[in-house]
């Protein structure tokens, strides 16, 4: 059975850093890849970054590009996204979940995903 655990989240003022982790179990859970997601209060939950085992750093969200950088280990399966010079905007509920497949690497949109995690809270406020 495939269990994903989120954590890292936590309060912080604008301009602060927060490194989230994702932890993934099962022997099977990916061979491409994994992704984080977010999800701010009356909002679809909305992708911010994956990352191939293969090919390495998939896309980035532009609102986070320059600021975020994803990172991973397959052989652990587990997922990282450094956050720095945070913004209130970026307070939301962070997921990750697995790269089930994908029909077209270089449309973020043909990717399906799946083995999602219940997240962890990022709020970033003075």
């Amino acid at each position: 059975q495939v269990q994903v655990s989120e954590s890292g989240g936590g309060l912080v003022q604008p301009g602060g850093s927060l490194r989230l982790s994702c932890a993934a179990s099962g022997s099977m859970f990916s061979r491409i890849g994994m992704g984080w997601f977010r999800q701010a209060p009356g909002k679809d939950r909305d992708p911010v970054a994956a990352l191939s085992w293969t090919t390495g750093v998939l896309f980035y969200k532009d609102s986070v590009k320059g600021r975020f950088t994803i990172s991973g280990d397959k052989t652990k399966n587990t997922l990282y996204l450094q956050m720095n010079n945070l913004k209130p905007e970026d307070t939301a509920v962070y997921h990750c979940a697995a790269i089930l497949s994908m029909v077209d690497i270089s449309d973020p949109l043909t990717y399906e995903y799946g083995y999602w995690g219940l997240g962890t809270q990022v709020n970033v406020s003075l």
